[in-house]
């Protein structure tokens, strides 16, 4: 009998609220309040999705053969129809990917189907963003869940966010 070893595929790692924090800090210090200015309303922090959507979405991927998942960073149109209080906004746009080994290593490609006969990438985008729409921060009295609270100082003096 012959055994086919599966590589795996990992490469991220579970992280905690030190980690958390910090990198979210980071970058409302260098990027956030940055875009917040450029675009004259608070930028969005965060991106949600429910787990049954991303159950759905995960489990369809997996039926078109893909073995990841590359979130890339976005940012609706200023004058965006469909829901005019994203426009502007940055948000993160999933898309299915399939592994493949080449001479340089393993590349993830943007994983296509026919739909309706056009070739398209499997994507998931237009989860609930922050702000607009976040709701309490302060999850216990330990201050665990206000992510990354930061003092920033721009040119309108330190803002806490």
């Amino acid at each position: 009998m012959i055994t086919i070893e599966k590589k795996s595929l990992r490469v991220g790692k579970y992280v905690g609220n030190e980690h958390v924090d910090m990198v979210v800090r980071n970058y409302k210090k260098e990027r956030w309040i940055h875009n917040s200015e450029r675009i004259g309303k608070e930028d969005s922090l965060s991106v949600w999705h429910s787990v049954e959507e991303l159950e759905e979405y995960i489990e369809m991927i997996k039926e078109n053969g893909a073995d990841g998942i590359k979130f890339y960073f976005g940012a609706y149109p200023e004058n965006y129809e469909p829901k005019p209080e994203y426009s502007g906004r940055q948000t993160f746009v999933m898309v299915a990917t399939k592994s493949k080994e080449t001479e340089n290593g393993v590349v993830n490609k943007d994983l296509y189907i026919n739909k309706n006969g056009t070739n398209t990438v499997m994507g998931l985008n237009m989860g609930s963003l922050c702000p607009p729409y976040c709701g309490s921060f302060n999850f216990n009295n330990k201050g665990v869940g206000d992510r990354g609270i930061t003092l920033v100082e721009g040119e309108k003096g330190v803002s806490v966010i």
